[in-house]
């Protein structure tokens, strides 16, 4: 790539201590079930998060909250900074434990969703559907599909799991393309290295265009993923890409990629350097 058109646009050096930047980051928090089987709840605390010495680190801890047996942190940018486009530059070190499921990734941007005034709300704010009725249901303001996972696009910059301690995956979601169809997904790759990735860190990196994803690691290609060829109609449904999106950090503890939690293992411990986003 020809990096002398990039210019840095958004940047956090976690040159500071305490909690994540709030001009920069959400929380993302709740004690509830998570996708995908996970097992933790996300949490706003010190213990699950903070920055000293240059870094932010995530801690995954046996601790119980609520149902759940484990605390963890998922931080985004959403609504505080989104980019269409761009070089992605996050230098990180995975945590080590089989149940880790630490991930840099990236969603939509989503406007804040209002509901409806008879939406009962939980503890945490968040609406209560656990005792919503079928008529409930059939009246509660529906998210158009083109909104909705997997429609909407999913962009995993990169995936690491514990219980494969030499692997990274690389991967992009979409209506078309997505686990869920049970065809193979051409845009989501893995790939086994000659060092572990939680032993040191590494700088990855991700460029996104109109018409691919690269996937960087340690500034060396892994994956491209170029536009597919498909009738206009179905474009949005196969590469949803050409919109803005936010960027998440967090360490999912166990479900479905992350696997069995080997509680010896734990805390789980996931610290990032810095994150650079640049752009043409």
């Amino acid at each position: 790539m020809d990096f002398n058109h990039y210019k840095l646009v958004w940047a956090d050096d976690f040159d500071y201590e305490g909690q994540p930047d709030p001009d920069k980051w959400n929380f993302e928090v709740g004690n509830f079930q998570w996708p995908n089987k996970e097992l933790q709840a996300y949490t706003d605390r010190p213990g699950n998060i903070f920055v000293k010495d240059g870094k932010l680190t995530i801690r995954s801890m046996k601790e119980k909250d609520g149902e759940r047996e484990y605390t963890s942190a998922k931080i985004n940018t959403n609504q505080k900074a989104c980019w269409q486009y761009g070089y992605f530059d996050i230098r990180a070190k995975f945590p080590k434990g089989a149940g880790s499921w630490p991930a840099i990734w990236l969603m939509p941007y989503k406007e804040k969703r209002i509901l409806p005034d008879w939406v009962p709300k939980r503890s945490d704010g968040r609406p209560d559907f656990e005792n919503f009725t079928k008529e409930d249901w059939e009246r509660f303001p529906k998210m158009p599909k083109k909104d909705r996972w997997p429609s909407c696009g999913e962009i995993d910059l990169v995936e690491y799991i514990g219980r494969r301690p030499d692997m990274l995956l690389f991967s992009l979601h979409s209506g078309m393309f997505n686990h869920k169809t049970g065809a193979p997904n051409p845009f989501s790759n893995s790939k086994e290295y000659d060092f572990n990735p939680s032993e040191d860190f590494h700088n990855y990196s991700m460029e996104w265009t109109p018409d691919y994803f690269e996937f960087f690691l340690d500034g060396k290609s892994q994956f491209r993923y170029e536009r597919p060829h498909v009738p206009a109609e179905q474009m949005y449904d196969a590469w949803p890409f050409d919109k803005p999106y936010y960027l998440i950090i967090n360490t999912a503890v166990g479900g479905g990629l992350g696997g069995p939690v080997s509680d010896e293992d734990l805390p789980y411990v996931f610290e990032i350097e810095y994150v650079h986003v640049y752009q043409k």
